[in-house]
């Protein structure tokens, strides 16, 4: 097999984008190219995206690689807003290796890692920019943006993204109404943690809190793109990926924090679920391993250079005394490397 070939600014845009915005990093597949344009129409901000093409074969490359060329050039926002960097390779759904391609080519502090098809109901990139107390713990680096997501009750509600709520007065009418309810209810590990109890009631401009962080937890976070974790390229096909990315950013030192006023609606498509449940099965095992990896490396790395006992080695100890086996094997590392601090001192 040949190795992946990774084109950057495959597509390089015109806009010039102050340091301090936001960029939206996705991830596009042939199959997901209108959304994406719709996308970029709505946010006209800084966009890095890796497309991901199958090598082989050639016909069916070349009409994507047409297509790609079409979409780019019949959006007028494309060149304005958007990178491309282009994936040629005959691998599937290495979705953290194409992750971390469009955050390293974003070319502003604070990214957005976002699905490309959920839909930007509100605007909250510029309730960020112009609140000098949010800008400021992001600037931090230990705070990552938690824009709630939904999705339509009935799959058929949620195909047409023009059709969306922009505010949350009309979104908090169509849960009550029973139409729209949190993303993938059906598995509540995953956005539970957002507490959208708390959120239906919370008052304008609250920013809150996460409390009750759990390792499942994968919402859609704005964050600073220097100094925190990279995704994990291990994880390959559907389950853990994202999930994945965030618990390590989270036992890193970053803490999430909900913003109450804006939110994100799923546009409806189909999914591949036999594959999804197989290859879930196989990520469910490697992310067991891999959260106890992590765990190791954290506090170990936060009590040699004396930040376990800050607010940046908070995390790690709540979260990782959870995990079997970890808490004493933690404690036995950490005798070790004591004594040998004392030793080197």
């Amino acid at each position: 097999m040949k190795p992946s070939r990774i084109i950057p600014y495959y597509y390089k845009s015109s806009g010039a984008f102050d340091c301090e915005d936001i960029t939206v990093t996705t991830l596009v597949t042939g199959n997901r190219f209108q959304v994406f344009s719709r996308l970029v129409s709505t946010y006209q901000g800084p966009i890095s995206a890796t497309v991901h093409i199958a090598s082989t074969p050639i016909e069916h490359r070349d009409i994507l690689l047409n297509a790609l060329h079409e979409l780019y050039t019949s959006n007028p926002h494309m060149s304005t807003y958007v990178d491309i960097h282009l994936v040629l390779d005959p691998f599937e759904r290495q979705f953290n290796l194409w992750r971390n391609i469009a955050r390293f080519y974003a070319e502003t502090d604070y990214v957005m890692m976002l699905d490309v098809d959920f839909a930007l109901c509100t605007d909250f990139r510029a309730r960020i920019l112009q609140s000098e107390e949010v800008m400021g713990r992001l600037r931090e680096g230990l705070m990552a943006l938690v824009v709630p997501a939904f999705e339509f009750v009935r799959q058929k509600d949620g195909l047409n993204a023009s059709s969306f709520p922009t505010d949350k007065k009309e979104l908090l009418g169509l849960v009550k109404e029973g139409k729209i309810d949190m993303f993938h209810k059906s598995w509540k590990p995953g956005h539970g943690s957002t507490d959208f109890e708390r959120y239906y009631a919370s008052s304008p401009g609250q920013v809150y809190r996460v409390s009750t962080y759990q390792y499942s937890y994968e919402p859609y976070v704005i964050f600073k793109r220097e100094g925190t974790p990279w995704c994990d390229e291990r994880f390959i096909g559907y389950g853990a990926n994202k999930a994945a990315c965030l618990f390590e950013l989270y036992i890193s030192g970053v803490s999430f924090y909900v913003l109450s006023d804006d939110f994100l609606i799923h546009q409806s498509h189909t999914y591949a679920e036999q594959v999804r449940k197989q290859e879930r099965k196989y990520n469910a095992k490697v992310y067991a391993t891999f959260r106890e990896e992590i765990c190791l490396k954290y506090l170990t790395r936060y009590f040699l250079d004396g930040s376990l006992d800050t607010k940046r080695g908070h995390n790690v100890q709540e979260e990782c005394h959870k995990i079997p086996g970890v808490t004493k094997l933690a404690s036995q590392l950490l005798t070790r490397l004591d004594k040998w601090k004392q030793t080197a001192g």
